[in-house]
């Protein structure tokens, strides 16, 4: 059986064949796609069109409680004559909505999938929607994304956090790869900064530049820095049929960017204007970094090679994290069920506890485990996962070889797995991407 084609924008492109996680073995090695798929109830794979509106209804009636508090609070006599009272009220503000907001961009990202309805016009209506009230541009990442879903943790043809491998990373910090065993960590201010930086315009950049991103994983190969912009139609990360897609996802943002306008001529303050979008907007887009960022690195969990990788193999190298009620309530369960939604991608949220539940227990040592999800995992991914090489032994305690064959080189059966080291200076291009 052949899994359904994943669409990236009019261009189609089609999941590789079901195949064993491992060359046989270990517990939790033979399972197979199918298998995973019979597990889960069929109910599962239909989106609900009654839960799908009611979480979106849920969601948007939260942000509209929000904006009408902040408008009565802000008043108040209280706070018009206290600027501890105003600073508090904008910054609770800000934080709250940009939860809530994150869980409308997590119901955009749904419909991407086709988790909203089974009707592609209503899952890119919603989507187109919700991602550029957000700022984002939703056919453009909706390719890219898809396309980092098909060939997830695959270190030439993965989109999204690929780590260098030990030369390039050794040239990174101008170490020779002899050395690098003996180079320290990041000093905790630098550590501080670092992740600071990554939280608050990571994704800008992202979108903007297509950092993180391996030069063989485009379509269009030797285009400056600036042609890598999800915003530009005709630039590397696009195929030609996408041309009119991506257009129109940069006519939703800047409907979007028209729209704050507007709302600032309303204000008459950019102050105003600040609290009430950007700053809610700013703290989305530090939570969709880290929770991307979290999934996929961990020192525990591989990347692989052209040869050794399989979909299900890179499909399950992610790790769920738990966030709480947040996680669940607010972000739709996007950090907590990050396996199955790899696994199955079209899978709703609201159905995705379940189908975790029916999936885990065949995965065996491919189920990484739950993960946390806060500061001390970011300290953790930044000093212990910077970059990948092989390793026998760790391939042989996840059971990617038997124990008798640790001295064999197995191509096939080989991960790709993270040390730790200092962060090289940030990233402001795509790696192999020319300035001009």
């Amino acid at each position: 059986m052949e899994l359904e084609p994943e669409k990236t924008g009019f261009h189609t492109l089609a999941e590789p064949h079901p195949t064993k996680l491992v060359e046989g073995g270990k517990v939790g090695t033979d399972v197979t796609v199918d298998d995973l798929r019979r597990a889960v109830p069929d109910y599962c794979f239909t989106p609900s069109l009654f839960w799908s509106f009611f979480y979106l209804g849920r969601d948007l009636a939260y942000s509209g409680i929000l904006l009408t508090a902040l408008y009565r609070l802000l008043n108040t006599t209280a706070v018009q004559q206290s600027s501890a009272l105003y600073y508090l009220t904008v910054s609770v503000y800000g934080v709250c909505q940009g939860i809530v907001w994150t869980g409308l961009w997590v119901i955009a990202h749904d419909c991407g999938h086709s988790g909203f309805s089974r009707s592609a016009g209503l899952n890119d209506s919603i989507g187109f929607v919700l991602h550029s009230f957000l700022l984002a541009p939703y056919f453009s990442w909706k390719s890219t994304h898809r396309r980092h879903h098909i060939y997830a943790n695959h270190i030439e043809k993965d989109l999204n956090y690929v780590p260098p491998q030990r030369q390039s990373y050794a040239d990174k910090i101008g170490q020779a790869v002899e050395v690098l065993g003996d180079v320290g960590q990041d000093a905790p201010l630098v550590l501080l900064l670092r992740i600071v930086l990554q939280q608050t315009i990571g994704w800008n950049w992202y979108i903007l530049t297509n950092i993180t991103c391996p030069p063989s994983a485009i379509p269009k190969k030797g285009m400056s820095m600036w042609r890598h912009s999800h915003f530009d139609p005709q630039g590397a990360l696009f195929y030609p049929s996408e041309w009119w897609s991506i257009v129109l996802s940069d006519l939703g943002c800047l409907a979007t960017l028209t729209g704050l306008y507007h709302l600032y001529t309303v204000f008459g303050s950019w102050e105003t204007l600040f609290w009430v979008y950007i700053v809610p907007w700013t703290w989305v887009n530090h939570w969709i970094v880290m929770i991307t960022y979290l999934h996929h690195t961990h020192p525990a969990v591989p990347k692989y090679t052209p040869e050794s990788w399989t979909f299900l193999r890179g499909a399950t190298a992610t790790i769920d994290r738990d966030f709480g009620f947040i996680g669940t309530h607010f972000f739709h369960h996007i950090s907590s069920d990050h396996v199955t939604h790899h696994l199955f991608s079209r899978i709703p949220h609201y159905y995705g506890r379940t189908a975790s539940e029916a999936i885990i227990p065949l995965l065996g040592q491919h189920y990484h485990g739950r993960g946390e999800f806060n500061y001390q995992a970011l300290e953790t991914a930044f000093r212990r996962c910077q970059w990948v090489e092989e390793d026998r032994d760790k391939d042989v305690a996840f059971g990617l070889r038997p124990a008798d064959a640790a001295g064999d080189l197995d191509a096939k059966n080989t991960g790709l797995w993270y040390r730790g080291g200092r962060s090289p200076l940030p990233e402001y291009k795509m790696r192999g991407s020319p300035v001009l």
